[in-house]
């Protein structure tokens, strides 16, 4: 599935459309306005909608509107339980990842967020993209003073070479949108046949006719252009600071920070960029003089220091990491604590319970299953409400053209007696289905225990396998692996619905896309179909209304739109989370004393 593991004249249908995002209130935006969500470090009260826009190139223009309240100076620390796996930005595939890479990296357009509402804007560049040709053309100009930590400008070929090396042997597990739009291939194994990378030479699909213009030219439309341009994938490097995997611990700066030292798995700090300009970025700030990362502290300690202001708590904030069940209660309990919590809604995740559909083949079952599923049991396993709202769609209420709908209603505590009458009509009534899961903390096993006592309700045994952290991920999505249910937080890569069915809903996507392997010959038809539409509004619309197609199937249970809680120290400001990549923003923090 997509992991997120988030409109010019070009594009008027989506200048109107409205990325519907339901927000929950984010404690610990600092002193003054912005803790009363004004200013760019506020979040909405609990429940408001809110929506994405497109910026114009007025929007596009710097300086970042400031967060009310913040001033300059200090070391902020971030404490996070794991180093990042990857700093190169064309290997970043992650939210959190992307959002902490904004204090270093800078892309063709990034998500302004004020009072909370993302809006679509030009970053390097000066607009969003102009396209033509029916979407199969698309021009950006790089904006006047954009330049590199050692001061040389960023010119157009920097940002062609950073997306040419998606083609490269290496960037396998990044985001391969760019090789499969720009080649036209299905998929990226067939695009790199066509071009193999900067060792190819230059590719011809992109244009750089001058040191500030690109020109993309696709061999289909892509109405989704200005969304995959924030991605980090998008972001620039310079051919003669490529120093390849080195690359990966210490990439070349264009943001307001730079890195000064990386020790893998237990430190990186950043130190402000001289050449960074203000007036040339509409999101970001520079207010800490120094960010300091520290890796490898269990997060229960961390949050005990922060929470409780010991050491150097207060000036500490996870970007990663939630607040551990055992504090959340007590936390809740201690108005202190309380205003040190960070929550909001994770982006465009969903949380659903998947079943691989080759295993289960039986649509009777699969409903059964879905009528089984005891949503308010294993939510309270969790952590309860705060960990997200009951789902009853495929996609989140976060991404453009949503619509609410519920096919198989059912109580969040689950229902027997229906789920026993679709497996009377079953042809072949299973006795027993296998769980795989991750064993990351107690929470799972006692998650697993749930589902085992509600199909055993059934009549079905549930087989519980647990399986390491780290080889989750390739043991259940392999084609032939024997799972035939898991639980996964997944979403799309931008806030619009077009990185969610075609890409994990195909029959002829691999099981590493398509891992519960869905099949459907009508909706791979329509699927094909509504990939030739070039208009962005109509193209949106057309797959949320595939999308019930495909729930009538019940390839998969809808669980949760998933909520976030983390913290920050009592002297941190600014912090909120970020409404498109589902974490704390670090490039919007301050210390309220320095």
């Amino acid at each position: 599935m997509p992991r997120f593991r988030t409109r010019t004249a070009a594009l008027p249908a989506l200048a109107t459309a409205a990325v519907m995002l339901l927000c929950s209130c984010s404690a610990g935006a600092g002193e003054g306005d912005a803790a009363k969500g004004k200013g760019t470090g506020g979040a909405p009260k609990s429940g408001q909608r809110l929506t994405v826009t497109l910026g114009t190139a007025e929007d596009s223009k710097g300086p970042a509107p400031e967060v009310r309240g913040a001033r300059e100076g200090g070391t902020i620390k971030i404490a996070n339980l794991k180093d990042y796996s990857h700093l190169d930005p064309q290997k970043i595939y992650a939210g959190e990842g992307y959002s902490t890479s904004l204090l270093w990296g800078r892309q063709l357009t990034q998500y302004q967020v004020v009072d909370g509402k993302p809006k679509l804007v030009g970053d390097l560049a000066t607009d969003t993209g102009r396209s033509s040709d029916g979407g199969r053309t698309w021009t950006y100009t790089l904006k006047d003073g954009v330049a590199w930590e050692d001061g040389q400008p960023i010119t157009s070929e920097h940002v062609k070479y950073g997306i040419e090396r998606t083609f490269a042997p290496g960037f396998e597990l990044g985001p391969t949108y760019w090789p499969e739009w720009l080649t036209g291939s299905e998929d990226r194994t067939a695009a790199v046949k066509k071009y193999g990378g900067p060792k190819d030479g230059h590719l011809d699909a992109i244009e750089t006719p001058d040191a500030k213009t690109l020109v993309f030219r696709f061999p289909k439309p892509q109405s989704d252009v200005p969304y995959m341009a924030a991605q980090s994938s998008s972001s620039p490097v310079r051919e003669d600071k490529d120093t390849g995997t080195g690359y990966d611990t210490r990439p070349f700066a264009t943001g307001p920070y730079k890195i000064v030292e990386h020790k893998q798995n237990q430190s990186l700090t950043l130190e402000r960029n001289p050449h960074w300009k203000a007036e040339t970025d509409p999101i970001r700030h520079q207010y800490a003089e120094r960010f300091e990362f520290t890796f490898g502290k269990k997060i229960l300690n961390t949050a005990q220091e922060v929470l409780n202001g010991r050491g150097d708590g207060a000036d500490t904030v996870t970007t990663k990491s939630e607040v551990p069940p055992e504090l959340y209660a007590e936390a809740q309990r201690d108005a202190k604590k309380k205003d040190l919590l960070v929550a909001g809604s994770q982006g465009a995740y969903t949380n659903d319970l998947y079943i691989k559909n080759s295993r289960v083949t039986d649509p009777e079952v699969r409903k059964a299953i879905h009528y089984l599923f005891p949503r308010e049991q294993a939510r309270q396993v969790l952590g309860g409400p705060r960990v997200g709202d009951f789902a009853t769609t495929l996609s989140s209420p976060a991404v453009v053209g949503w619509k609410k709908y519920d096919l198989y209603p059912v109580k969040p505590t689950g229902d027997i007696e229906k789920a026993k009458e679709h497996l009377a009509r079953a042809k072949n009534k299973p006795e027993s289905l296998t769980y795989a899961y991750e064993t990351e903390s107690p929470q799972d096993d006692r998650l697993a225990q749930v589902l085992v006592d509600a199909f055993a309700k059934a009549g079905i045994k549930l087989v519980t396998k647990p399986l390491e952290p780290a080889a989750f991920t390739s043991e259940v999505f392999r084609g032939d692996a024997p799972y035939d249910l898991w639980i996964s937080t997944n979403s799309v890569d931008w806030p619009t619905p077009s990185t969610l069915l075609p890409d994990s809903y195909h029959s002829k996507l691999d099981a590493l896309a398509n891992g519960i392997r869905y099949a459907n010959p009508a909706v791979d038809k329509e699927l094909e179909r509504i990939a030739d539409i070039g208009d962005a509004r109509q193209k949106a619309d057309a797959l949320i209304d595939l999308e019930q197609v495909v729930m009538k199937d019940v390839p998969v249970v809808p669980f949760l739109y998933t909520g976030v809680t983390q913290f920050r120290g009592e002297n941190i400001g600014g912090a909120a989370i970020h409404p498109i990549y589902g974490s704390i923003a670090a490039a919007g923090l301050y210390l309220k004393k320095s």
